[in-house]
């Protein structure tokens, strides 16, 4: 497993069901048997996927009396804002200064068919 944790986050992120799983908590905390009721696979290959994204910071357990409770860690979604705003930003330049290039060439005002 990588010791970065973006790339941990990516990682856990690439499967669909995880990835759905982190939309229904973004609802609300949940059991696993919770979870799990939607999906047509074992509550232990849903607790599987929710120990990679726990293992990425992505959701924690707690414990309230008989439940266990999963909770979605919503700062971890800052780090990948900050990893995705930086190329953003940096497409975003190289766009503006393709811009001003195409801007500063002169117009062709002799068309194709017209050069016969």
């Amino acid at each position: 497993m990588s010791a970065d944790p973006l790339d941990r986050v990516f990682s856990a992120l690439a499967d669909p069901t995880r990835r759905d799983i982190v939309a229904r908590l973004a609802d609300g905390d949940a059991t696993v048997n919770e979870l799990a009721a939607p999906y047509d696979v074992t509550v232990q290959a849903v607790s599987k996927h929710l120990k990679v994204l726990e293992d990425a910071g992505l959701v924690s357990r707690t414990r309230e009396a008989q439940r266990r409770p999963v909770h979605l860690e919503a700062e971890v979604f800052d780090l990948m804002t900050k990893w995705i705003e930086r190329y953003r930003r940096q497409a975003e330049e190289r766009y503006r200064r393709l811009d001003d290039v195409l801007r500063s060439m002169p117009d062709d005002e002799t068309s194709p068919e017209t050069t016969h």
